[in-house]
C-alpha cells in the first residue's frame, strides 16, 4: 500500500451524507489509497447507536462495492488497533465523528505515527444525518 488515508464509520443506512464524506476522503487521498473501516456491531452499539438495521457484514459489503473505496475492512474490538496495522498518513473524520480528538491524537503519538487528522465538511447536516434518517425510517420521534 502507498499512502494510506483512513475513513471510519458505522454506515448503517448508507446515505448521500456518507457518500459525500467518502468522496471528500478520496479527494484527500489523491493517488494514495482510501481505506474505509466499518465499525463492528459491538462498538457501534456501545456508541450512540441504539439499534442497527444492518449487521457489520452487510454494512461492510456495501462499502466494499463503492468505486471510490480502495479497501474496506471491519474495525477491531479496540478501534485504535487498526492504526498500528495500517499506519495511516491521514485520518479523515466526518464532521460529527469522534468528539474526543485529543484521545485520538494521544494514541497516534503513542504509536509514533506521523498521522494528520482532517475533519470533513458537513453535507446538508440538518437533514442528511444518520440519526435523522434512521429516526424517519424507524418512525421514532
Amino acid at each position: 500500500m502507498g499512502v494510506v488515508v483512513l475513513a471510519f464509520g458505522t454506515f448503517d443506512v448508507f446515505h448521500i451524507g456518507h457518500l459525500n464524506y467518502l468522496k471528500q476522503a478520496k479527494k484527500i487521498a489523491g493517488s494514495g489509497e482510501l481505506v474505509v473501516i466499518v465499525a463492528r456491531d459491538e462498538n457501534a452499539l456501545k456508541h450512540s447507536h441504539k439499534k442497527l438495521i444492518h449487521d457489520e457484514f452487510e454494512r461492510l459489503e456495501i462499502i466494499k462495492n463503492l468505486k471510490i473505496v480502495d479497501h474496506a475492512l471491519l474495525g477491531e474490538k479496540n478501534p485504535f488497533d487498526i492504526l498500528k496495522k495500517l499506519k495511516p498518513k491521514i485520518i479523515v473524520l466526518g464532521y460529527d465523528q469522534l468528539n474526543d480528538i485529543t484521545t485520538l491524537e494521544k494514541e497516534i503519538t503513542k504509536l509514533g505515527l506521523d498521522t494528520v487528522i482532517v475533519r470533513a465538511k458537513p453535507y446538508k447536516h440538518e437533514e442528511k444525518k444518520s440519526s435523522i434518517i434512521k429516526r424517519k425510517l424507524l418512525n421514532l420521534n
